[in-house]
């Protein structure tokens, strides 16, 4: 691991060790996927497996995660940025993840302990499964 991602992981203070449970989910289930810090405002998050983006008020295309971790005031967000069959998977799953508040794209809570870890985990498998195959209408949505 990094050097700048374990810092990143540090500076969470009480909320490292849930924060690394969830980078272990994450990467347990898409294995090799790549990892890097994002800037979100003042601070960051990590990101997983870069993908293109453009979003409609942009003229260039840029990266971004396709999965993203940031710990929050009261929670954790996990981002997860995939379309398929025009809905949030994310969005779509939110019944099926356990004590959860979702967003389109963003999955709050406050431990993992409150979450199904195997729809998450299969969540997770499926929303890189499908931007490999080209299958992911997030840039366009």
């Amino acid at each position: 691991m990094s050097d700048e991602i374990e810092a990143w992981f540090d500076a969470a203070g009480p909320r490292s060790e849930e924060l690394r449970r969830v980078d272990a989910l994450v990467t347990a289930a898409a294995p090799g996927i790549d990892r890097q810090l994002v800037p979100m405002g003042s601070s960051a998050m990590l990101g997983y497996g870069l993908m293109s983006y453009r979003p409609r008020s942009a003229k260039e295309t840029t990266m971004w995660p396709l999965i993203s971790l940031a710990a929050q005031k009261r929670h954790l967000s996990l981002y997860v940025c995939a379309v398929v069959d025009g809905g949030y998977i994310a969005e779509q799953r939110a019944g099926r993840l356990g004590k959860v508040s979702c967003g389109k794209s963003c999955i709050r809570f406050t431990s993992l302990d409150a979450v199904d870890v195997e729809e998450l985990s299969a969540l997770v498998r499926d929303a890189v499964a499908v931007t490999a195959a080209g299958g992911n209408a997030y840039s366009s949505s």
